[in-house]
């Protein structure tokens, strides 16, 4: 499964759009009064004025060779947020993948991941232009095992790791949702930010089909592409 596009929603889209323009230093596709997009690897990230505020957790792919390099370049940039005891870095022995989190510009908690199971190394120093595509988006459900058999009945996702009760993951190591029970798990890791489902709109591609995909009041809703 890969992200083509994802929109997501903020009140403060100014401050987004310095972040990934002139902090993260991303190309702009569009922008306008209400929305911005960027280009993101082979994905696409937009953020759309919004009176309410949203909070988000969303994760980037970048090479698996890069981990280190990444950190540096971004803290170079803005803060990394520590772990414990000056820890920057987070192993997930059964998904075989090391990340690193930091804040958009808005407080979302965003993240650069390296999964070691695609070998998709890089010979060049890290840049910007070595970030991948979105790799994660958070959808939380205080329905997790509904959310997971619409996503496999109607994308043909499959269920990847974690359980159907507290926190399930559904799609391929190239693009994953996320989905907490927020009444169970209730901050997103290594934050103190509260876990809450927010609305989304997004266009995964999925053994050779496209799909449009909208996350609004915890209701999902497919429509594959012609």
């Amino acid at each position: 499964m890969k992200f083509k596009k994802l929109k997501l929603y903020t009140n403060q889209l100014e401050s987004e759009l310095k972040f990934y323009s002139e902090t993260m230093g991303f190309p702009v596709l569009h922008k306008s009064i209400n929305t911005f997009t960027v280009k993101v690897g082979w994905s696409e990230l937009t953020f759309e004025k919004s009176d309410d505020s949203h909070k988000y957790h969303y994760c980037f792919l970048i090479p698996a060779n890069q981990l280190i390099q990444a950190l540096q370049w971004m803290e170079m940039r803005t803060e990394v947020i520590e772990i414990e005891s000056g820890r920057k870095t987070q192993h997930f022995e059964s998904w075989n993948a090391d990340s690193f989190y930091f804040y958009d510009g808005s407080g979302n908690v965003a993240e650069f991941i390296v999964r070691y199971d695609l070998k998709n190394n890089a010979d060049s120093p890290f840049d910007i232009s070595k970030v991948l595509s979105i790799n994660e988006m958070g959808m939380p459900s205080n329905k997790v095992s509904k959310i997971n058999e619409q996503l496999e009945n109607e994308l043909q996702t499959k269920f990847w790791k974690g359980d159907l009760d507290r926190f399930a993951t559904n799609g391929t190591q190239e693009g994953i949702w996320l989905i907490p029970n927020y009444e169970l798990k209730d901050i997103w890791f290594p934050t103190s930010l509260k876990i809450t489902p927010e609305p989304l709109e997004a266009i995964i591609e999925h053994d050779g089909k496209q799909y449009q995909v909208e996350y609004k009041d915890e209701q999902l809703l497919t429509t594959e592409i012609a």
